[in-house]
């Protein structure tokens, strides 16, 4: 497997797919970094040449944000939100979806598993209720 940034990208897979493999880079971004390394987008990754490798590498390296960096940067921002008390930054510290979906049926990613909630009785005031008065009721007299 070539190694690049730090990871090992799938080399069986066409160079512009095992990119996406690398934290920060989806297709529209690997499609750009070959077209600027001359590298075609057929190319397996097992193909690719050590030069090849090193000019992705260096491309990459100083025109993007990926891996650690970009992560770190993630979880400042995400932090910011919650210190400044924004409404995104309050559904993230609550763990509840952030852009507006609903939450009263799905959302289940965010929220976990369902916590099934139902009526629970009380035992001492349950059967209390069944049972007749204790004087028992008054007799009717007849005629």
């Amino acid at each position: 497997m070539p190694r690049i940034v730090g990871v090992d990208i799938p080399k069986e897979k066409k160079i512009a797919v095992s990119l996406s493999y690398i934290y920060g880079i989806g297709q529209s971004n690997a499609r750009d970094i070959l077209k600027k390394a001359g590298i075609s987008v057929e190319v397996r990754a097992k193909d690719l040449t050590e030069d090849e490798i090193s000019r992705v590498t260096a491309i990459i390296q100083k025109e993007y944000r990926t891996e650690g960096a970009l992560r770190r940067e993630v979880g400042i921002n995400i932090k910011r939100l919650i210190d400044v008390q924004s409404y995104r930054g309050l559904r993230h510290k609550r763990g509840l979806p952030v852009r507006g979906q609903r939450t009263r049926t799905n959302a289940r990613t965010r929220k976990g598993p369902k916590k099934t909630i139902g009526a629970q009785r009380r035992k001492d005031t349950a059967p209390a209720a069944a049972k007749p008065a204790a004087g028992g009721e008054a007799k009717k007299s007849g005629k």
